[in-house]
């Protein structure tokens, strides 16, 4: 009897032993509860946003962070003076989410017409356009870099029936 009790103990805590590894070993799902929004995926628990959408549940569109009106400074190359201006960026139009528009008051009311420009991550792209169409011979491109809510700007009006190019620094707050 004594024996009996023995292999039953033995069994059932090979039995106990087995189904505690078999259970504990298998890996728990990290993306169970995680929900990423805006077609984001979850990997390991952690979100991969597309490329317009950022935080940690890709919940904030990357091109927020942008769109405010800014207090502008811009200074061209070899000037002492600065001038400021506002400026007004807003969402833009097309449907990747990543456009936006810069106000016509851009570079203290160079131009007629709004600037068409682009968002990835921490930079914003104008590319190069003439905004107030083929009549106009000026034409603007550059980019900012936003860092700790401020934008720092490296852009460039060119005249272009002459190919003379005005460059500008800004720092938008």
């Amino acid at each position: 009897m004594k024996t009996l009790k023995t292999i039953l103990f033995t069994a059932a805590l090979t039995v106990g032993a087995f189904t505690t590894t078999f259970f504990t070993s298998c890996d728990p799902d990290a993306c169970k509860d995680v929900i990423c929004a805006n077609d984001g995926t979850c990997t390991d628990g952690t979100c991969t946003c597309p490329p317009a959408f950022e935080g940690t549940l890709c919940e904030t569109q990357t091109r927020a962070k942008f769109i405010k009106t800014w207090s502008a400074s811009d200074l061209q190359t070899g000037s002492t003076s600065p001038f400021l201006y506002s400026c007004i960026i807003s969402a833009g139009s097309g449907s990747s989410n990543l456009d936006v528009i810069i106000d016509n008051s851009f570079s203290d009311n160079y131009f007629v017409n709004n600037i068409n420009a682009t968002v990835s991550g921490n930079t914003i792209n104008i590319p190069f356009q003439k905004p107030d169409g083929a009549a106009d011979s000026f034409a603007v491109a550059g980019s900012g870099i936003i860092t700790a809510g401020k934008i720092n700007w490296n852009y460039t009006l060119t005249k272009t029936t002459t190919s003379d190019a005005l460059n500008y620094t800004g720092l938008w707050q």
